[in-house]
């Protein structure tokens, strides 16, 4: 939950103060209020200030690959994005870089700011985004304690994370759709089932349900678990495997039966490893 450490040195989340990219470009994988036909605008930044052992980025995330930008060129990246069309500016995990992208912000861009989060985000940070940040795409992983410590170091994951996504949806209010399908304002609430986890899944669900009325938030549903990072047959073994067919429409039906009515569902095709964007650097 940190927003950068001093120059020259490096926090919990291992990034320096100046910002780290490892890709920036027009991304079509993103829900279709968000990509569109243009694609989004998406600036994905090195390093995190979660350690997910089963990370689809980890070779940003935890590996910290990436080239350091400063303030002035990231401004110029969301504006050479724009300029090719993207339907918004998507900042994929930009917690831990909160100063330098702040500075980017100050100046209003033409198209809606995603603030594209794990969820593990505190309050006060969240605040200094408010009128800068149009549309929050935070993750709601787990409300189970015990699986938020094992696997991604954060214990008070579920505390954090729900009065994080009150406080985004304090300041976008109900979610907006322009007559295109693109999103201007909102809260896009996603979630990942874990195998051998559906519990956890469904109270997600049920704090979404009973927090939330009907046209308030969008929920997305994610289908995509592979086995990565660090996950093995040694190392994590409960995780070495996809989610089931079984697993997966357990959850569906619970979210069918709930009182959720906005959002979006993942195939079970989503789950391969050709979706997780080559971070070569390509637009840095």
């Amino acid at each position: 939950m940190e927003s950068g450490s001093p120059a020259g040195k490096k926090g919990f989340c291992g990034s320096p103060l100046d910002p780290v990219l490892a890709r920036a470009g027009l991304h079509f994988w993103e829900e279709p209020v968000i990509s569109g036909t243009r694609g989004s605008g998406t600036v994905f930044f090195s390093g995190c200030n979660l350690h997910c052992v089963y990370c689809q980025n980890y070779g940003i995330s935890t590996l910290h690959q990436g080239k350091p930008v400063t303030v002035e060129r990231l401004r110029e990246i969301y504006e050479e994005l724009i300029a090719k069309g993207a339907h918004n500016i998507n900042l994929v995990t930009p917690s831990h870089y909160t100063h330098a992208i702040l500075q980017t912000l100050e100046k209003p861009l033409p198209v809606p700011v995603v603030y594209n989060t794990n969820g593990y985000d505190s309050v006060e940070t969240l605040r200094n985004f408010e009128g800068k940040v149009q549309i929050y795409l935070p993750d709601l992983k787990y409300a189970d304690s015990a699986m938020a410590k094992k696997y991604s170091g954060a214990e008070n994951y579920f505390e954090v994370a729900t009065a994080a996504i009150k406080e985004m949806f304090r300041q976008t209010g109900s979610f907006e759709i322009d007559d295109n399908g693109i999103m201007q304002r909102g809260v896009i609430i996603r979630h990942l089932i874990l195998p051998g986890h559906v519990t956890n899944s469904l109270r997600v669900l049920k704090w979404i349900e009973s927090n939330f009325k009907p046209g308030q938030v969008m929920f997305s549903l994610m289908h995509q678990y592979i086995p990565y990072g660090r996950v093995s047959a040694t190392e994590f073994p409960e995780l070495n495997r996809r989610i089931t067919h079984a697993e997966y429409q357990r959850v569906e039906d619970a979210l069918m039966d709930s009182d959720i009515e906005d959002g979006f569902l993942q195939e079970e095709p989503s789950a391969s490893q050709e979706f997780i964007p080559a971070f070569d650097g390509s637009g840095v």
